[in-house]
């Protein structure tokens, strides 16, 4: 059905169905979406699907993961750096226009599997001229520098004259569609031609002058052609401005198809030294187009191979449920670059502009789980960036009166606070932005994510090295954020905002206290295993960070009197001090996307003085911190807090249906799976444009591993599988790491099996109460 518009070599490369995102219509209202969905990134850099000759309404984008710039902005920001996906072609001068021309047949395609974008159309120009143009482009996942476009262009019915403009334009903006917020973070230092045929723009970013680095070469030759002979009659360099052009006409042959290879080749200063990178991009360039793009391609697509062969879990009985889990895994795991200990992921990942491209809680509660178990090299690196940010988190927290570590809600390169401080509301009228001022959990989420990470790794050099400071550092902050109230003989943690943003200004958050309390309690806990177990490494940290025998003894007793919210005839927890005051809604209505209607009445400009809330708050709470509470405690509150909750962040579906597998409301799990895996798939948000819901992709993931296969850890420490299978599904099967060890678990309604597959020794596993031992 979808081969017969591509060239057998491109058949070649489709992978099946299964693997498959589809664009079927050209429709400028939901383009930009779909730029969002065919992003290929790999980690190190992120371009947008758009397309390469441009078209009306596009949100191009080219982020370079860890370039960063203010310049006019409220804060630092993630650049958009210089466009080299532009070809624009000509027919006896006149462009093919997606916008002017008449398409008569269209069609992208995501290659989940192989991480390549295809593209086939067929287009006639004001002159009756059709031109077929397909093709597929790529970011290399071997190299890391490499990127590539192949086209296949056809006049289908004429004869003459092809004009075609490869271009590396550097007049990109950040929020180029919004005159409000549009910054201009480049400057051209060097647009200029290379000798061996081939273009190069060297940008500058205003605040710190960090370069971005360009090169790029075309080859033209006849498809039939093995020896791939040039096939350029004219050739031209064009620096025009801020853009760095090549321009080649040749002559076109009905029914003759013309291959065009663009070779492209990034640096950064952050790679190499300036003065080295010019002439190391041209190196790379021309090794690049000498060697030509089958081998480089061959070479990303065995990577993606052996990503997915750890990565895949299959679905049999639902194929809407086994792509959707499929698309989330794809862009989770395409956007680390488990090499560069200085970055991390966005919470739009490197697919858009959304939230400044800044790193928030959403990588260590939503995103690290996938890596911990999937891919644990990578999730170390993603903690490295939080310890090689601890003196700027040291550093906020004494700006803020505290001590030890507080980290940003919103960290960029330099792990400073980079949280707006004023937005902008649905009316457009200015407002205060508090959550980098008070949201202050996400300084237990990290210290939480280092352990969850030593739990399923066993990683001491790591925790030895680099966590257990983390760890430490963080206990110091949360008991100097305590304030103690001498006629209650309790802590409390007074002004914060909660993971339900709606909500500000509240006192003892029961997230926040829990989760401190955890800090706290985890830092004492490994202060006494490294005293017993690795006496000099403790004397080595405790001497670094000045811990001491009388600030333990204050540890203990802030941890023992944290204040927790808490309704003990009802056995609710109460979500903040107040809340059960506010005034009470109910959701019961739902739209086409089965996300929950505001219930009539509500003020949408008063949500603080209701109970409604953004996202999972409690049911978080009793997710990440399950050992603490008992089944009744989970299923009351559930049910409490699910009427209640709006699903106004992506973040709370994936979380809501972990803990509705737990209490036994099977059907609302699955939905709230399917919310979350659809996200962007169905834009239930209504914002897929700005960039990937990456939180809600990892937490997808979580739901189809933690919830449905009923993965967890308990209180010794030990695997359980506790799965339980919707109605539609025959199987699930996924492959996790365990303790350096990659086991795969096959769930059917009939029985669960767990194989090792890699490692040593036996692992013991609880299936369903009955422990095992997996040799």
């Amino acid at each position: 059905m979808v081969k017969h518009m591509f060239l057998e070599d491109v058949n070649n490369l489709i992978s099946d169905d299964k693997w498959l995102i589809f664009q079927n219509e050209y429709n400028t209202e939901v383009n930009p979406r779909y730029e969002t969905l065919f992003t290929l990134t790999n980690g190190y850099m992120g371009v947008r699907g758009t397309f390469e000759e441009g078209s009306e309404g596009e949100r191009s984008g080219n982020f370079i993961a860890g370039i960063f710039d203010k310049s006019d902005a409220q804060v630092r920001e993630i650049v958009n750096a210089q466009n080299w996906l532009r070809i624009k072609l000509y027919v006896e001068g006149e462009e093919l226009s997606l916008d002017k021309c008449q398409l008569i047949e269209f069609k992208r395609i995501l290659d989940m599997k192989k991480g390549i974008l295809f593209r086939s159309m067929l287009i006639k120009d004001s002159k009756d001229r059709i031109t077929r143009i397909e093709g597929y482009r790529f970011i290399s996942r071997s190299d890391l520098h490499r990127s590539a476009i192949k086209l296949f262009v056809t006049p289908v019915n004429y004869s003459g004259v092809v004009g075609i403009e490869s271009i590396i334009d550097g007049t990109v903006l950040n929020s180029a569609d919004s005159p409000k917020h549009r910054v201009k973070h480049l400057k051209v230092a060097d647009n200029s031609s290379l000798n061996k045929s081939g273009v190069y723009l060297e940008t500058a970013t205003i605040d710190d002058d960090i370069r971005i680095a360009t090169g790029s070469a075309v080859r033209l030759y006849h498809y039939e052609d093995k020896e791939k002979n040039n096939i350029a009659k004219f050739k031209r360099f064009l620096p025009l401005g801020e853009m760095s052009i090549e321009y080649f006409e040749f002559d076109s042959t009905e029914n003759k198809t013309v291959v065009i290879d663009k070779f492209v080749i990034t640096y950064t200063s952050r790679d190499v030294r300036k003065d080295l990178l010019k002439s190391t991009v041209e190196k790379e360039l021309f090794a690049f187009a000498g060697e030509g793009i089958d081998k480089e391609l061959q070479r990303h697509i065995e990577v993606y191979e052996e990503l997915w062969s750890v990565a895949d879990i299959n679905i049999e009985g639902d194929e809407e449920a086994d792509k959707a889990l499929r698309f989330n895994i794809f862009h989770l795991m395409s956007s680390v670059n488990e090499n560069d200990p200085l970055v991390s992921i966005a919470a739009k990942a490197l697919h858009g502009e959304g939230y400044k491209g800044h790193v928030f809680w959403d990588t260590e509660i939503f995103m690290l789980p996938f890596f911990i178990y999937v891919y644990p090299q990578a999730a170390r690196t993603l903690l490295m960036y939080r310890y090689n940010m601890l003196d700027a988190a040291r550093k906020n927290a004494a700006l803020n009166g505290y001590k030890g570590a507080q980290y940003p809600w919103e960290s960029a390169d330099t792990g400073e606070e980079e949280t707006p401080k004023w937005g902008f509301d649905y009316k457009g009228n200015p407002v205060r932005i508090w959550t980098g001022d008070l949201e202050h959990h996400i300084t237990a989420d990290i210290a939480f994510a280092v352990w969850e990470y030593f739990r399923a790794t066993e990683d001491i050099e790591f925790m030895l090295n680099y966590g257990a400071e983390i760890i430490f550092e963080t206990a110091r902050f949360w008991v100097s954020r305590c304030e103690y109230v001498k006629e209650l003989d309790r802590y409390e943690i007074n002004n914060v905002i909660g993971p339900d943003e709606f909500h500000e200004h509240v006192d003892n958050n029961a997230y926040t206290n829990y989760l401190a309390k955890w800090n706290i309690k985890k830092g004492l806990e490994l202060i006494n295993m490294l005293k017993e177990k690795y006496p000099e490494h403790y004397h080595a940290i405790s001497n670094k960070i000045c811990l001491t025998n009388e600030e333990m003894e204050k540890w203990k007793e802030v941890e023992e009197k944290i204040y927790i919210p808490y309704d003990k005839d009802k056995k609710l927890i109460e979500q903040f001090e107040g809340y059960f005051d506010k005034k009470d809604y109910v959701i019961d209505k739902f739209d086409e996307n089965n996300m929950p209607i505001w219930p009539e009445g509500v003020d949408i400009t008063k949500l603080g003085d209701t109970q409604l809330i953004k996202q999972a708050d409690v049911v978080m709470l009793m997710l990440l911190l399950g050992e603490e509470f008992d089944e009744e405690t989970k299923r009351i509150n559930y049910e409490y807090y699910e009427k209640r909750t709006m699903h106004k962040s992506s973040l709370g579906p994936s979380m809501y249906a972990i803990m509705g597998l737990k209490v036994g409301d099977h059907k609302n799990a699955y939905q709230s799976f399917m919310r979350s895996a659809n996200v962007d798939l169905v834009d239930n948000q209504g914002n897929t444009k700005e960039g990937l819901h990456a939180a809600s992709a990892g937490g997808t993931w979580q739901v189809a591993v933690f919830g449905f296969g009923g993965m967890e850890i308990d209180k010794e420490g030990a695997l359980n599988i506790n799965s339980w299978l919707p109605e539609k599904w025959d199987k699930l099967s996924y492959k996790v790491f365990w303790k350096g060890n990659l086991i795969e678990v096959i769930v059917t309604k009939q029985e669960v099996t767990v194989k090792k597959l890699k490692g040593k020794g036996n692992i013991k596993v609880k299936v369903k109460g009955k422990e095992l031992t997996i040799e």
